[in-house]
């Protein structure tokens, strides 16, 4: 029989293939600027590193501890070994996370409008949600969030710089949220967009590791470097709590495939940079743009802009007829956009003026 908990749940909707969308649209060329992906790419060491490679030992099984790439984080964002776990994108950190943590009954509480495979797999282990709102500003109320803390909270998902709003809160207010939290409630950091923040250099909470055992913070690989097909995203927790998850985690999750593509580039830090730059320049230019139309907006921090227009699934229908697909259906009448080059910005925002004015 299948569990009572998931006869209703509304599945998470991938996006198509963009060979898919050209056929049903009749288009000959599709720009996606709706999945957050990197429009700059991927590093060129990524495809030399895999060249390099080849298919050697194809036909033995991966590293299931990812050796290599563990010890290229631990240097980097100075954390134990011990407290890395992999997986095959976040999907599956999220999924492991639900499943060894949320018990029937238990209350999770989310910010809202937010990732939707948080409560989805919240979900299907039989958990209660609980909605915080954002503020009117479109950032995440840590203090509403604390509020609707009770004894039956087991687990507060924090997605920082948040999809889809873009806002971020600062390191301090996490840490301070944080001193307030029980220490028998698990909050995690989704961290997915953390290397666009340009309001803060200290950005990222993994230093708070050794302050909070009850803190999990998620990273990925699959969006400033680009390695979006190669599924690969890692949390860094209590030791104690890595033992646990390492027993519930699939053996094998990460191909020797993804472990070079990600050691690649990891360690080319310049693209980094220079993606990051080109990212915040442009995002700079979309919310001036969105400022200058009246149209509602929120400050950005990731890849992407969220605003809200009247007629919001007209506008990316006459946008996908000129082949520019963009996120709908995260709110009434907003629209997500994701960061793209300059020529390909220009372009939307033509279409968006002429649609308002």
């Amino acid at each position: 029989m299948v569990k009572r908990a998931i006869k209703n749940l509304k599945p998470y909707i991938p996006e198509k293939t963009i060979a898919e969308i050209k056929q049903e649209q009749g288009l000959t060329k599709l720009v996606r600027l709706s999945a957050n992906e990197n429009e700059w790419g991927t590093s060129p060491k990524v495809a030399q590193a895999i060249l390099d490679w080849g298919v050697t030992d194809a036909n033995r099984y991966p590293d299931s501890e990812v050796t290599s790439l563990r010890n290229n984080i631990v240097a980097g964002l100075k954390v134990d070994p011990e407290a890395l776990v992999f997986g095959n994108g976040l999907d599956e950190i999220i999924q492991l996370l639900s499943r060894t943590l949320i018990t029937t009954g238990d209350e999770v509480v989310l910010t809202q409008p937010t990732f939707s495979e948080y409560a989805l797999h919240a979900e299907i282990e039989g958990a209660k949600i609980v909605n915080v709102p954002v503020d009117s500003s479109g950032y995440t109320d840590l203090d509403g969030m604390l509020a609707a803390i009770t004894p039956a909270t087991d687990m507060v998902w924090l997605c920082n710089p948040n999809n889809p709003t873009g806002t971020y809160v600062t390191h301090q207010a996490v840490e301070t949220f944080m001193t307030k939290v029980p220490k028998s409630v698990t909050v995690v950091v989704d961290e997915a967009y953390i290397d666009f923040v340009t309001v803060e250099k200290r950005a990222s909470v993994v230093d708070l590791l050794p302050k909070f055992d009850n803190l999990v913070v998620l990273r990925t690989f699959s969006k400033v470097y680009g390695l979006a097909n190669f599924r690969v995203g890692f949390a860094v927790v209590a030791p104690k709590l890595a033992k646990i998850l390492q027993t519930v985690r699939l053996p094998y999750n990460l191909s020797t495939f993804a472990e070079i593509a990600a050691n690649a580039a990891y360690a080319d830090q310049q693209f980094i940079q220079r993606v990051v730059k080109q990212v915040a320049d442009e995002r700079g230019r979309w919310l001036a743009f969105l400022k200058a139309l009246n149209l509602k907006s929120y400050s950005s921090q990731t890849n992407f802009v969220f605003f809200k227009v009247d007629r919001a699934e007209q506008l990316s229908q006459e946008l996908l007829r000129q082949g520019y697909l963009i996120r709908t259906g995260l709110g009434p009448d907003w629209l997500r956009i994701t960061v793209g080059k300059s020529a390909d910005n220009q372009a939307v925002q033509k279409v968006i003026r002429n649609f308002v004015e």
